[in-house]
Order: structure tokens, then C-alpha cells, then sequence
């Protein structure tokens, strides 16, 4: 599979997305993601800046998520996306915060919301691999994003159905630190 071309497996994975999330049970997709492994609720310390997302369609729901870290005393963030060349900025967000429309369908913070920089990103992804290679929606928003942050720890969050055996990489793609599945904790 590794030498189709990104947008052959951008189809192949939201179809397998789509169709193992349509197989779950309203229980099963209400407790997946609920529960951290320890290590990634280590990385809820107060003060940090958790970044997550709220997700489109079949993808998995980090919201969970978000509420334990802010529960934590972290922060919260969302992404925010104006179009599809603009660069993706990370917006203040508090869990149960109003939420806006933007382009592509997704909810994000008020424009006047504070800009900042997060110490953790749960990122969405369309697929990935043992190497922690993201595939995403093909815009770069996330790429562009994570290159400027440093020392931000990134979690992809998917369903186990996403894993690819291997995905092609661009230079400019940046690896994950780690995925959370509802079945597993991936890292190097």
C-alpha cells in the first residue's frame, strides 16, 4: 500500500474511518478516549497549553480529552483556520466555550479568541504508521502548524482502523510523538 499516492489512501482511510465508526455502538463511541493512559495524563500538568480539536464526521473525539486536561488546570486550545492557504493558528478554548463555523466544516473558537502556543497537541489524521507518520486531510494546515512549535509533544488521535502499514512521507511532514487508538498507546 505504501505506493499509492497519499490521496488513493486519504479515500481508502476515511472510507475504513467512516465505515468502522459506523459499526460502533453509541456505548463504544461514548467511552472511547475517555480514559488516558498514564502516560499522556503525566503530560497534563497545570499551566500547559493542551491543544485539541473538534472532530468532523467520523473522526475520533478528543473532547474527552481536553475536559481531564482542563480539569488538570491546563489550558485549552482549539485550531483555527481561516482558508486553505492561511496559515492554522491555535485559539484560547475553554470546554463548553461557544463555538463558531469556519471553512470545511469545523468548529472553532471565536476569531477574537487569545492566540497561543501549545505544550501538547492531539492532532486528527486520516491515517498512520508505526514510524508516527500523519497523513492528514492534504491541506498542510497541521504540518505548517507543528513546524513552528519546537518542543510541542504530538499526539495523533484515531480509531485503530486508520493504521497503515507504511505511509509515504514528504520532508515537510512532521512525525507524531505518539497516537492514542481506542485500543492502544503507539509510541517510539
Amino acid at each position: 500500500m505504501s505506493e499509492r499516492s497519499k490521496s488513493d489512501l486519504r479515500a481508502f482511510y476515511r472510507k475504513a474511518r467512516a465505515d468502522f465508526a459506523e459499526s460502533l455502538s453509541g456505548r463504544e463511541r461514548a467511552i472511547a478516549f475517555t480514559a488516558p493512559p498514564a502516560v499522556l495524563s503525566d503530560h497534563f500538568i497545570a499551566g500547559q497549553t493542551v491543544s485539541g480539536y473538534i472532530p468532523v464526521g467520523s473522526e475520533a473525539d478528543p473532547r474527552a480529552l481536553l475536559k481531564i486536561a482542563h480539569a488538570a488546570g491546563c489550558k485549552t486550545a482549539l485550531p483555527y483556520v481561516t482558508s486553505r492557504a492561511a496559515p492554522m493558528q491555535f485559539l484560547g478554548w475553554s470546554p463548553g466555550d461557544a463555538l463558531h463555523e469556519g471553512p470545511f466544516g469545523l468548529m472553532q473558537p471565536s476569531s477574537d479568541a487569545k492566540v497561543c502556543e501549545p505544550d501538547i497537541v492531539l492532532a486528527p489524521l486520516v491515517a498512520f504508521d508505526r514510524n508516527l507518520m500523519r497523513l492528514g486531510q492534504g491541506a498542510g494546515h497541521y504540518d505548517r502548524a507543528l513546524s513552528l512549535l519546537d518542543t510541542a509533544f504530538i499526539v495523533g488521535i484515531a480509531w485503530s482502523i486508520q493504521e497503515a502499514p507504511l505511509l509515504p512521507a514528504d520532508p515537510w511532514d512532521i512525525p507524531l510523538n505518539a497516537v492514542l487508538t481506542e485500543k492502544a498507546w503507539i509510541a517510539r
